[in-house]
């Protein structure tokens, strides 16, 4: 379905990305692993049109995105969900959501929402910054389905939670990938993204040092000793 081939991105003259390749499969969950300041948001931000390419090419069923703007991207299928949630505060769960379902025209979809994420129903009223940071996340996870998306990405959903809400969000991202959805996940805490995933990638610098199938790169050594604490 997706496919990055040797993408350069800049922030000014500093290089943010340096021909990065990977692709995604239909039904696949692909994890990007690697440090803060390793190119993860920035390759996000450039697949879903917010950050600009200067080489190398994006392609969605073999086609060119180079000049498509991020709101062609989103009625194509990609819908990104943003590092740091970016809920609507002033605004009601519901609110929320639905705004997640603009771009696409798509207007049905709260119910499958509230089965995905049952904490959220009860508060549908509620204005979304009275949500804890874990009902956050999963409101910004649902903004994102409400746009009926092709792939997903997702950008550091554990960031910021304690450990179980992070359990719980990753079960969540593995219930989506069940059902068939496509997902390529971004996240500093290795373990849990390659726990969920089919295969993965390793960025530094703006690089792709090494990929693989999650269970590879779960048990290789580097990925151990740089990202996994063994």
């Amino acid at each position: 379905m997706l496919e990055v081939d040797r993408l350069d991105s800049r922030y000014g003259r500093i290089p943010a990305l340096s021909g990065v390749s990977l692709r995604v499969g239909v039904g696949e969950l692909v994890a990007i692993v690697g440090a803060n300041g390793a190119g993860k948001t920035t390759l996000l931000r450039a697949i879903s049109g917010v950050q600009p390419a200067c080489g190398g090419a994006i392609r969605l069923d073999g086609k060119d995105l180079a000049s498509e703007h991020a709101r062609k991207r989103v009625q194509l299928g990609i819908v990104q969900v943003p590092e740091g949630r970016q809920v609507f505060a002033p605004m009601t769960v519901e609110d929320n959501l639905r705004l997640g379902a603009y771009a696409r025209g798509t207007r049905d979809g709260l119910a499958r929402i509230f089965s995905l994420f049952p904490a959220l129903e009860p508060k549908r009223r509620e204005l979304a910054g009275n949500l804890s940071g874990g009902q956050q996340q999963m409101l910004a996870i649902g903004r994102g389905l409400m746009g009926n998306p092709r792939l997903l990405l997702l950008d550091e959903p554990s960031m910021g939670l304690a450990p179980r809400l992070v359990a719980e969000i990753f079960s969540r991202i593995a219930a989506l990938r069940k059902l068939g959805m496509t997902i390529l996940l971004v996240d500093q805490n290795a373990r849990a993204a390659l726990s969920v995933a089919d295969r993965g990638y390793v960025m530094e610098t703006g690089r792709v040092v090494l990929s693989g199938s999650a269970n590879e790169l779960l048990h290789d050594p580097m990925v151990q000793q740089a990202y996994l604490g063994a």
